[in-house]
């Protein structure tokens, strides 16, 4: 979006202004200083699949533990599926809603447009990988404006270490990725960069739909094939297994959700946790305990192995006893 850096300079200015009042509801109620009036949460999230659809249920459980339940909280939750104009229509709905005290913002295009369109309550975005690429926040330990929430920065090092480990001939690694997402090159970069230690070349293939997958995928001659947080990607996960399938070679995903359809492993975030994490720090931001400005974006530290004992086989890979222990699930 050619006016995106303008919009947001405009942005992070008004939600500086509006600073000293601790981001609350432009309702007036006093929801977001711990009142007794219900909080309106909008939710908009970019696409549909397991991993952004667990996020917005691990945050409703996140509130739900933090009391706010009933008629204490209420929803309006919005899909764009993955079309850029819906997108920029929900966030401007949002905007115009004066009763919403705060808006979740689920994956990199969801947050870019609410950051653009609402600037006078919270935004909390999740699913997000790189922030700061993405242009949401001045940095992640200061974010500056209304905006912060939580990033699902991957260990992508770790990810590529693990195909190495279940293919050690492993020398071409294929990424299928969008390039639209923001968050996805920041990723294909890591991954190049990751790669030259562990003696792997990356082959790339881009997409602008979701559509465009599985050819993208068939398009490739490589030894596997790994898969990052991109949301056109995941959202046509199956294409691209099927690929990998029939060309008899392993993939590693960036989510657990991802092995649970059936990529081969990973080692992953869970994202109904990071949705729960996001929760918590929305109750801070409603009851006025912090402010957007100054609150930091935050990841999850700890990653989990997630193993797809039936897809391995199918690729000729098994996994040892030892690893199968260490795994959170083995599916």
């Amino acid at each position: 979006m050619k006016s995106f850096t303008a919009m947001k300079i405009a942005a992070v200015a008004a939600a500086s202004a509006l600073a000293l009042t601790a981001c609350g509801g432009s309702n007036g109620s006093d929801s977001a200083t711990g009142g007794d009036e219900p909080v309106k949460i909008g939710i908009s999230q970019y696409v549909s699949h397991p991993s952004l659809d667990a996020v917005v249920e691990g945050f409703k459980t996140g509130m739900e533990n933090a009391g706010y339940t009933g008629d204490k909280i209420s929803y309006d939750e919005n899909n764009a599926e993955a079309d850029q104009a819906t997108n920029t229509s929900i966030a401007g709905k949002l905007a115009a809603d004066s009763d919403i005290d705060l808006v979740l913002a689920v994956a990199t295009p969801s947050a870019q447009a609410a950051a653009q369109s609402i600037t006078n309550i919270p935004v909390l975005f999740s699913a997000v990988t790189d922030p700061v690429a993405a242009k949401l926040v001045a940095s992640n330990e200061a974010p500056g404006g209304n905006v912060t929430g939580t990033s699902d920065m991957n260990p992508v090092d770790e990810q590529l270490a693990l195909l190495k480990e279940l293919k050690p001939d492993a020398k071409t690694v294929g990424i299928v990725y969008s390039s639209g997402e923001a968050n996805s090159a920041v990723q294909v970069q890591m991954a190049e960069d990751a790669a030259k230690d562990l003696g792997l070349t990356i082959e790339k293939a881009s997409i602008s739909a979701s559509s465009e997958v599985q050819q993208a995928a068939s398009s490739l001659n490589v030894d596997a094939y790994y898969v990052p947080t991109d949301n056109a990607v995941v959202s046509a996960l199956e294409g691209l297994l099927q690929t990998a399938e029939k060309k008899k070679v392993p993939v590693i995903s960036a989510d657990g959700e991802s092995v649970k359809r059936g990529a081969t492993a990973t080692y992953g975030i869970n994202y109904e946790k990071l949705g729960e994490q996001t929760a918590t720090m929305a109750v801070k931001l409603l009851k006025g305990e912090s402010k957007p400005a100054e609150t930091p974006v935050e990841t999850i530290s700890q990653v989990d192995l997630y193993l797809n004992e039936e897809a391995a086989k199918k690729v000729g890979i098994e996994f040892s006893e030892d690893m199968k222990s260490k795994a959170v699930e083995v599916y």
